[in-house]
């Protein structure tokens, strides 16, 4: 794991004193939307098919960080639409790392230099930009000529003013073992960011292109593939050595959609960030009125394919804290770091 060692003491202890409390869901992180509205149309997204009332509205400042704190959950990750995209975006930011939650702001990065000065650096909060692949395969994926560019010279800013820039990269069944490595290598070697999180993409029943969403077995095949000669150990992946065994197959997880809840515009979203079958207005009410049992792979259609990080990392986390094995295994690769 790429996790700062504070981060990953914070999270320890938070996950220890769920279980002492006999607590059997919890939220890990908060998937924070208080925009719809967006940029770019991606080819694979399912989240800016609102109509355009929706996609004017932005969610106030308290409303947005009294939704994490309500939870009580110690990582958010603001996502949308464009984050940057809403006036008060700095405010939200600044009000959260002030309550000491690390925050994740996800960004195509297309106005992050023009933005960056909102924010200041903070062990608290990274920028996490939204990268495909190279140059080509990115633009293509975000339908738009540029943007790939644009995010590096962003992300390369970042750096520079020393901000944490993570990235976050989806796959889709026109990836290949080597265009995984590719991006991965590029970012991990060449741009040298902090962390990098992947996940194959989820098909979204609004997303425009239906045609080119993975596989259970497609996925394995390919993280295996990618995986192999070392590189899962070499590059600074934010994932619990149990998900990448997940991603290749190795081992087998149930969903824990609860882990990861998502707060928008319309409230607490049922059943996961993925997933839209009604809102309700506080995070007690989701946890204690959603039939979580009627969702997951073999149960839900939708969840056929999904092994998407939202949904299984917290189980291998999790996992992970229930055994001594697993535990001291994810200890020695934060302490060790990428090989």
């Amino acid at each position: 794991m790429a996790m700062p060692l504070r981060q990953t003491v914070r999270i320890g202890t938070y996950l220890f004193q769920q279980k002492l409390r006999k607590r059997d869901k919890f939220p890990l992180i908060v998937e924070l939307e208080p925009l719809f509205a967006c940029n770019l149309k991606c080819e694979g997204c399912g989240k800016i098919q609102h109509p355009a009332g929706v996609l004017k509205q932005r969610m106030p400042v308290a409303q947005a960080v009294g939704a994490v704190l309500e939870s009580g959950a110690p990582m958010v990750s603001i996502a949308g639409g464009e984050p940057l995209m809403h006036p008060q975006i700095g405010e939200i930011v600044r009000q959260l790392v002030a309550k000491r939650k690390y925050v994740f702001l996800c960004t195509n990065a297309m106005l992050l230099r023009k933005k960056m000065d909102q924010f200041k650096p903070s062990p608290y909060f990274a920028f996490a930009v939204h990268i495909d692949g190279l140059r080509e395969r990115h633009d293509e994926s975000v339908a738009k000529e540029g943007v790939f560019d644009e995010a590096v010279e962003a992300m390369k800013e970042a750096k520079r003013r020393g901000f944490r820039v993570t990235t976050n990269s989806t796959f889709f069944n026109t990836d290949t073992p080597q265009t995984v490595i590719d991006v991965l290598n590029y970012l991990n070697d060449e741009l040298k960011v902090d962390e990098m999180m992947i996940s194959p993409a989820y098909a979204y029943e609004k997303a425009p292109d239906q045609e080119h969403f993975l596989g259970v077995e497609q996925t394995r095949e390919l993280f295996r593939k990618a995986f192999a000669g070392g590189n899962r150990y070499r590059w600074r992946l934010n994932h619990s050595p149990l998900f990448l065994d997940f991603l290749e197959g190795k081992a087998d997880f149930d969903c824990t959609a609860w882990a990861i809840p998502n707060y928008s515009l319309f409230g607490w979203q049922r059943p996961c960030y993925l997933m839209s079958d009604g809102y309700v207005p506080t995070y007690r009410e989701l946890i204690e009125k959603t039939d979580w049992d009627k969702y997951g792979r073999g149960k839900d259609p939708r969840c056929a394919n999904c092994m998407a990080h939202c949904g299984y990392e917290p189980t291998a986390v999790m996992a992970t804290m229930g055994s001594l094995k697993e535990s001291l295994r994810a200890a020695r690769d934060t302490a060790i770091g990428p090989k």
